[in-house]
C-alpha cells in the first residue's frame, strides 16, 4: 500500500505540470494563424485558442487561459512542443544567418578588395567581383553623404544571395 502511494506524483509535481501546459497553451495564443493552423490540435482546443485572440477583458482572458490549461491536460503535448521547439530553432537559424550577412557587409564596407576575395572563397556562388567592388564603392559614398543606404541594402540581397545560393552543379 505504501510503494501505491509515492508512485503518484506529489502535489507540486501536478501543479509544475499543469503550469507548464498552461504556459504552453498561452504560447499558442501568441503565434501567428498560419502557425497555428499548422500544429496538429484538437478542434475543441484550437477553438478555445482562437477565443481566447479575441477577449479583451483580462478576468475574461485569465479564465480562458485556465480553460486551454484544462485541455491542455486531457491531450498528449509533445507533438506541440515539438513544433514550438522547432520554430524557435528556426528563428535561431534565421537570427545567426543574419548576422554573419551583416558581418560581411561590415567586412566588405570596411576592407575593400581583400574582404571581396575572402567572401569570393566562402561564396556559394560565383561572384561578379567588378560589380561587387562597385556596388561597395557606392554603398561607401552612401554612408559618408548620410545618404539612405540604397547600395548598402542592395549590398545585402548580394552578400545573401551569395552565401545562400547552391552552388553550380549540384
Amino acid at each position: 500500500m505504501e510503494e501505491d502511494e509515492y508512485e503518484r506524483p506529489s502535489k507540486s509535481e501536478r501543479k509544475r505540470r499543469s503550469d507548464d501546459l498552461q504556459a504552453l497553451g498561452e504560447q499558442l495564443i501568441e503565434l501567428p494563424q498560419s502557425e497555428l493552423d499548422a500544429l496538429p490540435l484538437p478542434e475543441n482546443l484550437r477553438e478555445a485558442v482562437m477565443l481566447a485572440r479575441r477577449i479583451t477583458a483580462h478576468g475574461g482572458l485569465y479564465r480562458q487561459k485556465q480553460y486551454i490549461g484544462k485541455l491542455m491536460r486531457k491531450i498528449d503535448a509533445e507533438p506541440i512542443r515539438a513544433a514550438l521547439a522547432a520554430k524557435r530553432e528556426r528563428e535561431r537559424l534565421e537570427a545567426l544567418k543574419f548576422r554573419r550577412i551583416e558581418q560581411w557587409r561590415e567586412r566588405l564596407l570596411s576592407e575593400g578588395a581583400t574582404a571581396i576575395e575572402q567572401l569570393g572563397r566562402e561564396a556559394a556562388a560565383p561572384l561578379d567581383v567588378r560589380a561587387l567592388s562597385e556596388l561597395v564603392q557606392r554603398a561607401r559614398e552612401e554612408r559618408a553623404r548620410g545618404a539612405p543606404p540604397h547600395a548598402s541594402r542592395e549590398l545585402f540581397r548580394v552578400i545573401k544571395a551569395a552565401l545562400t545560393a547552391e552552388p553550380a552543379g549540384q
